[in-house]
């Protein structure tokens, strides 16, 4: 049922269990893929404490760990502890190697760094005004309408927006929603690596 331009959520769905997997390495590629290591690999002389491989000993394939106010998440395949990080040599290999960088750089007692996938606020308000805007024109409301509703404005006459310096911002916020709306919405697991999709 609409309410307040929304709508309810329907009673009665299934639920996914506590432990369901809701991300993997495939498709959302700050997780960072762990696997066991072969001998002919590494030079154990090198190797990082047995103490930082201590979070990744648990049953779970998935995990997020946490280290100092940084989260990262890792995907364990085979049933040995892991020791290397697997990496594609596809188009997101960079921000692949960036998700292993500061899991390494954790397990190794320093700083993480940033995490890049983390949307900026500045992201963050874009993405609600152009909801916004999107729910708008779903409703059958005119551009200078929305554009008055996002930002504040006095009602815009018809004259008037032709010139309007509104005029185009609201276009694009309008056309990105549809984009999102269309499937879009995929590249924010990328984010801010859209342009390698």
């Amino acid at each position: 049922m609409r309410n307040g331009g929304g709508f309810d959520f329907e009673s009665g769905l299934p639920t996914a269990p506590a432990n369901a997997v809701q991300w993997t390495a495939k498709v959302l590629p700050h997780v960072v893929a762990l696997a066991p290591s072969r001998e002919d690999l590494a030079n154990p002389n090198f190797a990082l404490s047995p103490r930082s491989f201590a979070e990744l000993s648990g049953a779970n394939d998935y995990q997020i760990l946490e280290f100092e106010k940084a989260r990262v998440r890792v995907h364990k395949l085979g049933a040995s502890p892991p020791s290397i990080v697997l990496l594609p040599l596809d188009r997101l290999f960079e921000v692949r190697l960036a998700a292993a960088l500061r899991l390494w750089r954790a397990m190794s007692g320093g700083s993480p760094g940033p995490d890049g996938a983390a949307l900026t606020p500045e992201r963050r308000d874009r993405l609600v005004l152009t909801l916004r805007a999107l729910d708008g024109r779903l409703s059958g409301v005119t551009h200078p309408e929305i554009a008055a509703g996002l930002f504040d404005s006095e009602p815009i006459s018809k004259r008037d927006w032709i010139s309007h310096e509104l005029r185009d911002r609201t276009g694009r916020l309008v056309r990105r929603g549809v984009r999102l709306m269309k499937g879009g919405y995929r590249q924010l697991l990328v984010y801010p690596y859209r342009r390698h999709i």
